[in-house]
């Protein structure tokens, strides 16, 4: 394919029908067609393990796969077979069902750093869930959140902090502090700054870069030092950095931590789960005040505990995490390649760990740009390629890479042409892509 020959009429018309009842043309901004190029926003008829095809018949190799979800690829035959096994004999029951002892034990087997879990369906209520515990076991209102990472939850005590504010009401943010990654000492003085008021502090354990060495363990020492409770947000840690998730990697146990996104393989279950101690304050033995922790009609439907549990026994069995290591590693490597050979090395940039990569597209004065990300987007597209981002899945094979990397060449030869242009405009087709939290559309 070449970009002047792709078209997408019934994406067209199918995001144009989305648009006209759905808020947003999709029920996660991270998927809406602001996202991609105009007019090339594909949308998917179907999915089988590292390709998708769109409506208009056209397949792509997939990366990002539901945005981070579908780690084993879609429609992984061991995951179907679990929840096939359970459609039949019902999925949700006016008492727990057997098969929520079996999950519990089984992720527990898994993550042995925690005692006690709860399931849930998406991560804003495991993460949401785990702040208002730290607030009651602490009896302190205030919020420590990690600036630099970019989602914790669709509550307001998050999105108050984002430019998409509209509709929080001022004293909600108002109890929110904030603290950078990496840097202990400024972590400390904003403790000092909010004596006996913050609550928790909230993370991801780990990100686009490798935590600074000893920096997880200070701030353990610092949570246990000034008594707050220390959360990891592990939905993409979680099975990529290892089936224990990061606090299994690094060997730092926090108070709380939450799960999802990879651990259904796209059907919507999460996680909270931690220290006995604190989660019991949501159950029934105990004497204290209790918590309204998490209480779901639908946390634990047994054909999503089903595909958990099908999930955690393949990454366990098949060493998933190591793979999808290897897979990034090799694609990582031919794109810098590639890149570098075509001049633009310093400007297209893989980042992250190899499991869960990244990339930055830079501008001819070395700054981020939406603009040079409109012009890569546009001719991975062409090329068969439907990449947000270059998270691998495991149902990726050595041929996927490779045509991926030919497809990136391909495409680092119009980056360069715009560069000695000083000018991607007139490859662009229409308006660059947009950032996911804006004020304004």
């Amino acid at each position: 394919m070449d970009t002047e020959v792709l078209d997408l009429p019934l994406s067209r018309t199918a995001n144009e029908r989305l648009h006209a009842m759905i808020p947003g043309g999709a029920h996660t901004y991270a998927k809406g067609d602001d996202q991609y190029p105009e007019n090339l926003a594909p949308v998917i008829s179907h999915g089988s393990g590292a390709h998708v095809w769109d409506v208009d018949g056209n397949r792509y190799i997939e990366y990002g796969s539901g945005l981070r979800s579908v780690s084993l690829g879609h429609a992984h035959p061991r995951v179907l077979e679990a929840v096939r096994r359970e459609l039949d004999r019902g999925s949700n029951f006016v008492r727990p069902s057997i098969v929520e002892v079996a999950a519990a034990e089984r992720f527990l087997a898994t993550v042995p750093t925690a005692e006690m879990v709860k399931f849930a369906k998406n991560g804003s209520d495991a993460t949401s869930a785990a702040v208002r515990l730290a607030r009651a076991a602490t009896g302190r209102t205030r919020v420590a959140l990690c600036s630099d990472h970019p989602f914790f939850s669709v509550d307001d005590w998050f999105i108050g902090t984002t430019p998409m504010s509209a509709g929080i009401p001022a004293a909600t943010t108002d109890l929110i502090a904030s603290f950078p990654y990496g840097d202990l000492a400024a972590t400390e003085e904003m403790l000092t700054r909010y004596p006996d008021e913050i609550a928790c502090l909230i993370l991801e354990p780990a990100t686009a870069t490798e935590p600074p060495p000893g920096y997880l363990a200070g701030l353990r020492e610092l949570a246990d030092r000034y008594g707050c409770v220390l959360i990891f947000d592990e939905m993409i840690t979680g099975f990529r950095w290892s089936e224990a998730g990061a606090q299994g990697l690094y060997g730092v146990v926090p108070d709380l931590s939450t799960f999802g996104k990879a651990l259904g393989n796209g059907f919507a279950v999460s996680a909270l789960a931690g220290r006995r101690d604190l989660m019991e304050r949501g159950g029934l033995r105990h004497s204290g005040d209790r918590v309204f922790l998490l209480s779901t009609t639908h946390g634990a439907e047994t054909h999503s505990l089903a595909a958990a549990m099908a999930v955690q026994t393949t990454y366990v069995e098949e060493g998933v995490t190591a793979r999808l290591h290897a897979l990034g590693e090799r694609l990582a490597a031919g794109v810098r390649e590639v890149a570098d050979g075509m001049g633009v090395g310093d400007h297209l940039v893989v980042r992250g760990r190899a499991s869960n990569l990244v990339f930055a597209t830079l501008d001819e004065n070395g700054q981020p740009s939406q603009q040079y990300r409109t012009l890569f987007l546009r001719r991975l597209l062409a090329g068969g390629v439907l990449a947000p981002s270059f998270v691998v899945s495991n149902a990726l094979d050595d041929e996927d890479i490779d045509r991926t990397v030919d497809v990136v060449a391909e495409a680092c030869a119009v980056y360069r042409k715009a560069l000695d242009a000083a000018d991607p405009t007139p490859w662009l087709v229409g308006r660059p892509v947009k950032p996911v939290f804006r004020r304004l559309s």
